[in-house]
């Protein structure tokens, strides 16, 4: 095959390229937040049970989260091959990789389901001491359910999105959000109040915990079920039947897509060790970081998105061997989350004190959330960079990288330094969060060349 061409013919401007952009990237922030939405559901409404019913499903979420964050990671490596296919006018093939993608998705699920199912079994069996272990089983067994069907939604959003219409992921995330909230005040309080035209829902009875996770397995049947019916109206899937499972195709996916998961598995677990950290300094300085992370993880949302949608346009140029149009989308991709986590920073420095108020902060934790959000502030650019350069690398097929460049920025340079900074230095749950953020920028920078020094030579296709 001959090389990719070093000079496009129809480079567009930044400004066509900023208006693609964030078409693409709006619609998928906005599924993207919703996904999370669910847990935060489940959460809410539990909590209005009791003390224990909420500890219960806040140990499980975070069993479930450190779970399905590697699988999700895993099943993005399907993103750059299916844009990819898409670039190259191939919508065979990317019909065929969504079919891959989905086999995978469901012995990905059906194994990484069984952890889910095995845990609580053996906590109880070890004699662990925690009342609500029982309920943490129960709501594990029915999440551990929904995890395949999760899997499946990232494999045909990946599709969706390099066919240029992530506008069906808003409809369905909406969809499906307002099915987790009806079902979930239904199953977990039960039908005793409705009114008496509602008929066979009265006899539903109290199930608790078991149902909020009832009510969210039912919440991702119908999220997973929209999608698909519009993934066979699209026009690129019209005659294209079913695909037999292809062993090549599902290794290549899970090889391109393992590096992935692990990032984001290396990502969330020094934010879970951060917490860890900041529990250890006192209840205080856990309920600031809480609070400050709460507002940070808001505004990555959005950085997310526009590195989904880098991803795909990135992808786009590379399967069409484009590498200038692929380094044009992926610097617009790069300057569009730098500036929108600029204005992040200035509203979070600026409204601090207002904002720990609106999280309704005890007044001994307050001093402590506003210098952690002046703190968050400061890495809202790092945060930004970081996540587009791990999605625009992906369109261009480099994942490893993202990993490596996580693991040494947050674990052998942000994780001592906020040893060192936190306890050794006395700075506390402040100081720990100042060795957050110089990992960020340290990943931050990491990935930017990267992409800078790949993109000034020609990017060539996965499948070439």
């Amino acid at each position: 095959m001959s090389s990719p061409p070093l000079t496009s013919p129809s480079l567009p401007s930044r400004a066509e390229e900023f208006r693609a952009l964030w078409k693409l990237a709006l619609p998928i922030a906005v599924a993207q937040a919703g996904q999370s939405l669910m847990s935060f559901v489940d959460t809410a409404v539990v909590g209005r049970v009791g003390t224990q019913a909420l500890a219960a499903v806040g140990l499980s979420t975070a069993i479930f989260f450190a779970v399905s964050s590697f699988a999700i990671g895993l099943m993005m490596g399907v993103d750059p091959l299916v844009s990819q296919a898409f670039g190259a006018r191939n919508s065979g093939r990317a019909r065929e990789l969504l079919w891959q993608g989905s086999y995978l998705a469901l012995m990905v699920g059906g194994v990484l389901a069984v952890p889910m199912l095995v845990i609580p079994r053996m906590l109880l069996g070890g004699g662990v001491a925690f009342e609500g272990l029982p309920e943490v089983r129960d709501y594990l067994t029915w999440r551990a359910l929904s995890l395949p069907l999760l899997l499946l939604f990232i494999t045909a959003r990946s599709y969706l999105q390099a066919t240029g219409r992530p506008q069906v992921l808003v409809v369905s995330t909406v969809i499906a959000n307002l099915v987790n909230l009806g079902a979930n005040v239904l199953f977990v309080f039960g039908g005793e109040g409705l009114p008496a035209w509602l008929g066979p829902l009265r006899a539903l009875p109290a199930l608790g915990v078991k149902g909020s996770a009832i009510a969210t397995l039912l919440a991702c049947v119908v999220q997973w079920a929209i999608v698909a019916w519009v993934v066979r109206q699209t026009t690129a899937s019209q005659g294209h039947g079913w695909v037999r499972p292809v062993r090549a195709d599902i290794v290549q996916a899970a090889r391109v897509g393992v590096p992935i998961g692990a990032h984001i598995a290396a990502e969330v677990g020094v934010f879970s060790l951060t917490g860890m950290l900041a529990r250890w300094l006192g209840p205080e300085s856990m309920s600031a970081h809480q609070i400050a992370l709460s507002y940070g993880s808001l505004s990555f949302a959005m950085a997310l998105g526009i590195g989904n949608a880098g991803s795909v346009r990135v992808g786009w140029a590379v399967g069409a061997l484009d590498t200038p149009r692929a380094r044009r989308s992926g610097l617009v991709a790069f300057a569009s989350g730098a500036g929108f986590m600029a204005l992040c920073a200035l509203f979070y420095a600026t409204m601090a004190p207002q904002l720990a108020g609106l999280m309704g902060a005890p007044l001994e934790v307050r001093p402590l959330v506003v210098p952690l959000l002046m703190v968050c502030a400061v890495f809202q650019l790092s945060d930004g960079v970081q996540g587009v350069g791990a999605g625009v690398l992906r369109g261009a097929g480099e994942t490893r990288f993202t990993f490596v460049a996580n693991m040494v920025g947050h674990y052998l340079v942000g994780l001592p330094v906020a040893l060192l900074l936190g306890f050794v230095l006395g700075w506390g749950v402040v100081g720990i969060w100042w060795g957050l953020c110089l990992g960020l920028t340290c990943v931050a920078l990491a990935l930017l060349w990267r992409f800078l020094r790949l993109s000034t030579g020609p990017l060539r296709p996965l499948e070439s």
